[in-house]
């Protein structure tokens, strides 16, 4: 077997195999005689079969298996071997020439190889990042204070109507002269929020009101004539919504009004678990803590992002094997219609450029750190995704054996697994580069902070 590498620009490769026959024969005969093993040819016992007729049956495919196998695996050895970035996978090159496989050996193939561009990058001390610290104070420990208060809070029945509340009451339908229609439309125990009717009129109809008092109002201007609403409330289907223009009564028979938890045992209790903390100067340190350790990995990803900004500016404009990578980009997509599949790699190729370029500057500096991920930082990766997702549903004190189990669940799909690994890169690459570069440390506040994100 011969193998031959041309890369004159150092991005656009050509590698060459020439494959003789000693180079896949002993796999061909092989392979021959486990189909005369398993082949059932009329006429015979299985496995006695004339070796001449599993031949001329089955060599030609037999044949172009073994050197597929040989052209694989020589492949990725050369590839390895000789340290070659690629991009994408190998493609069978517009030089190519036609074999015919029934013709003796030596048969020639050709690849396109789609190679990375030079490039150095190294950080040190003489390179200067910023590093947001977000500041934890009163105000947003307050924050956290109410949004675990309202999460455990509930309905409490009030004589009196005030913004927000929620009002149950029966409702009829009234007549031209302000009197309940005959037969009309009567819906009993519903329910209504004024603060949510979109008419400011309608919704001044409500102010003060009792329990007990009877208001006359407008479904139909309450909601400029949103169909979904009104049907909704008057429990009716959305195309018999034009018959009910008129007004409507309501008469309140229950006021209720949305109270938060008290900042109390069973508060501490139920947010951090049981006995956890015994007083509102403990809950509230907790809760400082834990958003201090949220805080901080908000600052790292924003200090990663600024590394990429910063390495990205410092290595330049680099240059790619443009017309190969979107041939890479076809072989990958599903699409089948010619015309779409080259509009949307025309429309994502500068944008997937970009990510390629912060993948290999990622690589150099994971090299330069020494840092590597195993299967635990993968796995914490896929914790750390478990714990935010439960965190926001208000669930911030869940056992490690759920955390652990809905982390294995993530892990199953196929689909996450690179990001998990991606994750944990970026997690140790941020803590190894905060101690190789010089960081510019601010204090913001996380309003400001966020603010400066979503620019």
């Amino acid at each position: 077997m011969k193998v031959s590498f041309e890369n004159p620009d150092k991005i656009n490769g050509l590698l060459t195999i020439t494959v003789e026959e000693d180079d896949y024969k002993n796999d061909v005969e092989k392979e021959l005689k486990e189909y005369r093993k398993r082949a059932n040819i009329p006429g015979f016992r299985p496995g006695k079969a004339p070796m001449g007729m599993i031949k001329r049956q089955f060599e030609p495919s037999a044949k172009m298996d073994a050197i597929n196998k040989v052209l694989n695996d020589e492949l990725q050895k050369y590839i390895a071997d000789n340290k070659i970035q690629m991009l994408g996978e190998p493609l069978a090159s517009d030089k190519q020439e036609p074999q015919d496989l029934e013709k003796p050996a030596p048969y020639t193939f050709m690849f396109d190889i789609a190679v990375a561009p030079e490039f150095n990058i190294e950080l040190s001390d003489k390179d200067t990042v910023d590093y947001y610290e977000i500041t934890v104070d009163d105000a947003l420990v307050d924050k956290q204070v109410d949004m675990f208060a309202n999460r455990l809070g509930g309905y409490v029945d009030v004589d009196d109507y005030q913004e927000n509340d929620m009002l149950k009451g029966d409702i009829r339908e009234l007549d031209e002269k302000g009197n309940t229609k005959e037969g009309g439309l009567t819906i009993e125990a519903a329910v209504l929020m004024p603060n949510y009717l979109k008419n400011d009129d309608q919704k001044k109809l409500f102010e003060g009101a009792k329990k007990g008092d009877i208001i006359t109002f407008n479904p139909s201007k309450a909601y400029d004539g949103n169909e979904v609403q009104i049907s909704s409330l008057l429990k009716i289907e959305k195309d018999q919504v034009a018959n009910y223009q008129g007004d409507f009564s309501f008469q309140i028979t229950g006021i209720q009004r949305f109270q938060k938890h008290a900042v109390d045992q069973e508060l501490f209790d139920q947010t951090f678990g049981k006995d956890a903390v015994k007083d509102e100067k403990e809950f509230r340190s907790k809760i400082a803590e834990g958003l201090k350790e949220q805080l901080v990995r908000d600052s790292d990803y924003k200090f990663l992002l600024d590394v990429r900004k910063y390495a990205e500016d410092k290595i330049g404009q680099l240059t790619y094997p443009d017309a190969l990578l979107k041939r890479v980009m076809k072989q990958g997509s599903k699409e089948k219609d010619e015309k779409k599949l080259n509009e949307m790699i025309d429309k994502n190729y500068e944008a997937s450029l970009k990510e390629l370029n912060w993948s290999l500057i990622r690589n150099k500096l994971s090299e330069q750190t020494g840092i590597k991920v195993n299967d635990d930082d993968v796995k914490e990766a896929a914790r750390e995704t478990a714990r935010i997702q439960f965190a926001q549903y208000g669930m911030s004190n869940v056992p490690e054996e759920y955390i652990n189990n809905y982390a294995d669940e993530l892990l199953k799909k196929r689909e996450n697994a690179q990001g998990f690994v991606d994750r944990a890169i970026d997690v140790k690459l941020s803590d190894a580069l905060k101690k190789v570069v010089k960081l510019n440390k601010k204090e913001i506040s996380l309003d400001d902070f966020n603010k400066m994100m979503g620019e």
